[in-house]
């Protein structure tokens, strides 16, 4: 069995080998994304018209939970799409980048915002950043629920930061181990 359920009785959290404990909870994650709405609201409300919406793109896997939560809090017109990349195997950053379903809408003079689930090294951020910089956006930001700030080694700025967070493996609401602990409510830390 890959994934053990909740150990009830004192917020356990397995998956395969590896054990996970409550990190940040519900109450949390709420004011997480009130927050970050908010500040992206407050950012764009005089930029964003009918005419210019924002197109925001979410970085799939991990970021769905978070952006759903975050565009039912946003009373901007906006678009909503979706890249696919990835960096990890198991806890560790592979240092390359896979991209696996691109960009299909055309961002050139548009206002973009990428939606991260979480930001440690920067590379994934830089790569989509260059990327993005081709299709010529009217502007193009970055926002993230989570942030290792000790681990970024990159110096492009994070516009929206929901949390930073220490150098902890961590799982739930969108982030995963192996592909498991995406539907968990709340986020989980690596007992180590």
């Amino acid at each position: 069995m890959f994934c053990d359920e909740l150990n009830l009785n004192n917020d356990i959290y397995t998956i395969e080998n590896k054990s996970f404990e409550p990190y940040i909870d519900k109450n949390e994650l709420k004011n997480i994304v009130n927050i970050t709405a908010n500040n992206i609201y407050n950012y764009y409300k005089n930029i964003v018209s009918e005419e210019e919406p924002l197109i925001i793109i979410g970085v799939l896997n991990g970021s769905f939970i978070f952006l759903a939560d975050l565009v039912k809090k946003l009373k901007l017109k906006c678009e909503i799409h979706f890249i696919k990349v990835s960096s990890y195997e198991g806890t560790e950053t592979t240092g390359k980048i896979t991209n696996i379903l691109g960009l299909t809408r055309n961002i050139t003079n548009q206002h973009v915002l990428i939606v991260e689930d979480i930001i440690d090294t920067g590379l994934t951020i830089v790569n989509l950043i260059k990327e993005f910089k081709t299709h010529n956006p009217k502007n193009l930001h970055i926002c993230t629920m989570l942030f290792k700030k000790e681990k970024y080694t990159e110096n492009i700025p994070i516009d929206f930061i929901g949390k930073t967070i220490p150098d902890k493996f961590v799982i739930g609401y969108g982030l995963d181990y192996n592909h498991f602990g995406r539907n968990l409510d709340i986020i989980y830390k690596l007992i180590e």
